[in-house]
């Protein structure tokens, strides 16, 4: 039998098995080309050998494609008053810019007043936010990828009274962020100065308010030091002498006056308020000549505005007066009493001294009150 000679197709067809399931294909040409016997032996010509070459190098390896994981960014912050409480419910609107069509996110801060946007691509920003009554807020910056952007706390401020804005705000909102103003106003930041507001049109207080003001007031740490600095001073001048001297003497003095300044705040800024529906507060003026305002203050020692917003005889603080005059017939030494003379007596010096209070307000204190909001006064 004559041997047959292996084929020069089905050689190359072996050497790319080789190739593809063993030994690379340029491995295996170095090789042959330094063995010629290897040649021989597998009865390949040169020209063969190149010709698998070329044939196993038309087949190169696809490198599998690259899938890139998305990297997000967020934004997260907590909307809150000039007194710092926390907002429910108001609008934040994130708006991204860049390359790309804008893109445009909204939410409500929940309970903690807080707000989150996930899932964000890098981009510039802006953050807007919006609620009935407030001046719009807005804050600018740039996002990088996997970035945690805090906007901090963003403050509102009220929108001042004379600005044309539509508001969705009820009266008693707007009332209630002017209340929670009034509840920190201190004269160079010791003094209360709560019973006082600075916005002509100001909406009244409800009852619940009235008594607020009228307790911050009366335990207020400079109410307690002011008596016993009144009290020193008639011990000193032993004034009320019934209540004689030392310790003893001292400490009845200090409950007697304590104890005026407790029912005249209380009847006369908030019991008979809530019961006439009036006003306990001094509306601040601010504008027109010193005459004119000098007789607003002074006519505001027996006048006040009711609940209905028209000008009225302050029975309130009259009767407040009266009714703290009578008590303190309860605890005033015996030769220190004087029934119904005694008690008109000190009502006139409360009228007075509301007089002389309301012409400080009007000229001198609301320099040093720090906080109080920038309205538009009235010009009545």
């Amino acid at each position: 039998m004559s041997q047959r000679k292996p084929q020069l197709g089905c050689r190359i067809c072996r050497l790319r098995r080789i190739a593809k399931y063993s030994i690379p294909a340029p491995l295996l040409l170095a090789l042959f080309a330094h063995s010629p016997r290897a040649w021989a032996h597998a009865g390949l010509s040169e020209a063969s050998i190149s010709a698998v070459g070329n044939a196993a190098s038309a087949e190169p390896a696809v490198p599998e494609p690259k899938v890139e994981t998305p990297v997000h960014s967020s934004i997260h912050g907590v909307v809150a008053g000039s007194d710092g409480e926390l907002y429910q419910g108001v609008s934040v609107t994130l708006t991204l810019t860049g390359n790309s069509a804008p893109l445009s996110k909204s939410l409500i801060t929940d309970s903690n007043g807080a707000f989150s946007f996930l899932d964000l691509p890098a981009a510039p920003f802006t953050l807007t936010v919006i609620s009935g009554g407030f001046i719009a807020q807005s804050l600018t910056g740039i996002l990088h990828p996997s970035e945690s952007y805090d906007a901090h706390t963003i403050v509102l401020q009220m929108a001042a009274a004379n600005t044309d804005v539509e508001v969705n705000a009820t009266e008693a909102e707007v009332a209630l962020e002017q209340f929670h103003e009034e509840e920190h106003q201190r004269v160079i930041g010791l003094v209360p100065n709560y019973f006082v507001t600075y916005v002509p049109d100001a909406p009244p207080l409800t009852t619940t308010q009235k008594y607020s003001l009228a307790w911050k007031t009366s335990f207020d740490p400079l109410a307690v030091v002011a008596a016993g600095g009144f009290a020193a001073m008639q011990q000193a001048g032993n004034s009320m002498s019934g209540y004689g001297q030392g310790t003893q003497g001292y400490a009845k003095r200090f409950g007697a006056n304590y104890a005026d300044m407790f029912i005249g705040t209380f009847m006369g800024g908030a019991v008979y308020p809530a019961l006439f529906k009036q006003d306990p507060r001094y509306f601040y003026k601010g504008t027109g000549t010193v005459r004119a305002r000098a007789l607003y203050a002074l006519a505001n020692a027996i006048v006040c505005k009711g609940d209905n917003g028209r000008w009225e005889l302050d029975y309130s603080g009259i009767l407040g007066s009266l009714t703290a005059g009578g008590l303190s017939n309860l605890y005033y030494p015996a030769t220190d009493r004087n029934s119904m003379n005694h008690t008109f007596e000190n009502t006139g010096v409360s009228i007075a001294g509301s007089a002389i209070t309301n012409l400080l307000q009007e000229f001198f204190v609301q320099r040093f009150t720090p906080r109080i909001p920038h309205y538009a006064h009235s010009n009545e």
